[in-house]
C-alpha cells in the first residue's frame, strides 16, 4: 500500500490530503509562493505534524526543526549561562588547563551544586567540556568558550548584553515606545535627535559609553585591517572615531600614516588624552565638533566610518556620508567598516539582532552591503564595491572613491 493511500485509509488523516485544492490566495503570487503555501497549509494540521514525526523519511527533519524551534524559546538562558562564565572569569582561567567543580566553587565563592549546575549547562552549549571521570572529573574549555580567552572586546560586549536583556523583558512596550526611556538608550546620551546639544554634552555623560565601544571596537577594526591596507594612504580622518582604538590600530599598521580624528568635543578630549599617553600626538590632530553641524576637515586622502553608519537613520547616515564626501578630494577612498544585514552564514544577526538592538539603543538600523552602497551612489562616491573579511559576522567592509562634486 502506498503512502497516499494509507492516509486516505485513515479518516483522521484524510484531511491532510486537502491541502491541494484551490485557495483565496491570488492568481498573481509565483509559483514558488502557491507551493510554499500549499506546503505551509499541510505543515500546520496536527495530523500531519503526528505522521511526518513517525514517518522515517521526515522524522529527521521534524527533530531537527523541533530542536531549533526549542533552542529560540531555550535561547535566552544560554546566553545567561555565557554571562555568568564571562563574569566568573572562568574561561581565562580555564585557559591553564582543566579544574574540578569543587576548585572552581571555592574559588569564585558558590555553592558546589550551583557551581556544578553551571558547569554542566556550559558543557551542553559547548563553551566548556569534560575531562576525566568520576572523582577525578574536571572542566576544560569547550569549542565556543575557548575564542573567549582573552579577548575583552567580546567580553565586554556580553556584560553589555545584561541591559539589553533588561529592556527585552517586554519586547511589545520596546517596539510600540520604539525604544524611548530603554536602559541602552541611557549608555547613549546623544541617542535622541534633536533636543540635545551634542558638542556641549561632559565628558562623564560620554565615557561611559565611549569606553564599551573602544572595547568591543577591535572585533571590527580586525576585519577592516585585515580586508584593506592602509600603508598605500597618506592621511587618514577617521570620522565617528571615539577615543581613538582605530586610529591607533591604523598608525601601527602603516608607519608612515598621518591621521586626523573627529567626534564630539567630550569624545574628542578623551581621545586628545589617549593619544597623548600613547606617544601618538604628533601623529594624529584631533577634531571636536557634529558632523551634522561641522564641517570635516580636509586633507586626507582616506576616510573611514567605523561601526557609525548603523546607528544611524537613513536621512542622518546619508548626510554623515555627504558630509565625508565634501571633506574628502575627488578619487579620495572611503572605507566603511560595520556589521552588516545579510552577511553570509549570520543573516538572523542583521534584522533579528541588531534590528532589536539598535531599537533599543534608540536608533539606526542594520542595513545590507545593498543598502549602503546605495546611500554611498547618493552622496556621491562612485565604484562602491565590498571586500572580503574573514569573519563576516563581526563586519563587512565597503571601499568606495569620491566622485566629483556633482555626483552628489
Amino acid at each position: 500500500m502506498s503512502s497516499r493511500e494509507h492516509l486516505q485509509g485513515t479518516p483522521r488523516e484524510a484531511e491532510l490530503l486537502r491541502w491541494s485544492q484551490p485557495t483565496r490566495e491570488p492568481l498573481s503570487m509565483g509559483w514558488r509562493d502557491r507551493v510554499q503555501g500549499a506546503i505551509d497549509r499541510l505543515v500546520v494540521r496536527p495530523g500531519f505534524r503526528r505522521w511526518a514525526a513517525g514517518f522515517w523519511l521526515t522524522r529527521p527533519l521534524v527533530r531537527r526543526r523541533a530542536g531549533e524551534l526549542f533552542d529560540l524559546v531555550a535561547g535566552f538562558v544560554y546566553s545567561q549561562v555565557l554571562l555568568a562564565c564571562v563574569r566568573l572569569d572562568l574561561f581565562n582561567h580555564l585557559a591553564d588547563g582543566p579544574d574540578t567543580a569543587s576548585r572552581l566553587a571555592q574559588r569564585h565563592g558558590l555553592p558546589l551544586r550551583s557551581m556544578q549546575r553551571l558547569l554542566d549547562a556550559a558543557v551542553a552549549v559547548r563553551l566548556l567540556r569534560r575531562a576525566g571521570e568520576g572523582a577525578a572529573e574536571r572542566y576544560g574549555l569547550g569549542a565556543l568558550g575557548a575564542p573567549m580567552v582573552g579577548n575583552t572586546a567580546l567580553a565586554a560586549m556580553v556584560q553589555h548584553h545584561a541591559t539589553l536583556y533588561a529592556d527585552l523583558r517586554d519586547p511589545l512596550a520596546l517596539l510600540r515606545d520604539e525604544g524611548a526611556g530603554s536602559g541602552m538608550s541611557a549608555y547613549w546620551p546623544y541617542a535622541s535627535y534633536g533636543g540635545v546639544d551634542e558638542t556641549a554634552l561632559p565628558s562623564r555623560a560620554v565615557a561611559e559609553y565611549s569606553a564599551l565601544m573602544t572595547a568591543s571596537q577591535p572585533m571590527v577594526i580586525e576585519e577592516l585591517l585585515g580586508a584593506y591596507s592602509l600603508s598605500r594612504h597618506r592621511r587618514l580622518l577617521d570620522v565617528g572615531g571615539g577615543e581613538g582604538r582605530f586610529v591607533t590600530a591604523a598608525l601601527a599598521e602603516a608607519p608612515r600614516l598621518q591621521a586626523m580624528l573627529f567626534d564630539l568635543p567630550p569624545v574628542a578630549d578623551l581621545a586628545r588624552g589617549r593619544f597623548a599617553a600613547q606617544g601618538l600626538a604628533g601623529r594624529v590632530v584631533v577634531h571636536g565638533g557634529s558632523f551634522f553641524d561641522d564641517a570635516l576637515p580636509t586633507g586626507a586622502d582616506v576616510a573611514t566610518l567605523v561601526r557609525v553608519l548603523f546607528d544611524h537613520d537613513d536621512e542622518h547616515a546619508l548626510a554623515i556620508l555627504r558630509a565625508v564626501h565634501r571633506a574628502l578630494p575627488p578619487g579620495g577612498t572611503l572605507l566603511v567598516a560595520e556589521p552588516m544585514a545579510d552577511a553570509p552564514g549570520a543573516h538572523a544577526m542583521g534584522d533579528a539582532y541588531f534590528g532589536f538592538f539598535l531599537l533599543a539603543m534608540g536608533r539606526g538600523r542594520p542595513r545590507s552591503a545593498q543598502q549602503l552602497s546605495a546611500l554611498l551612489s547618493q552622496a556621491g562616491f562612485v565604484g562602491v564595491r565590498a571586500l572580503r573579511t574573514r569573519l563576516p559576522l563581526q563586519a563587512g567592509v565597503l571601499v568606495a572613491r569620491a566622485g566629483n562634486a556633482s555626483d552628489a
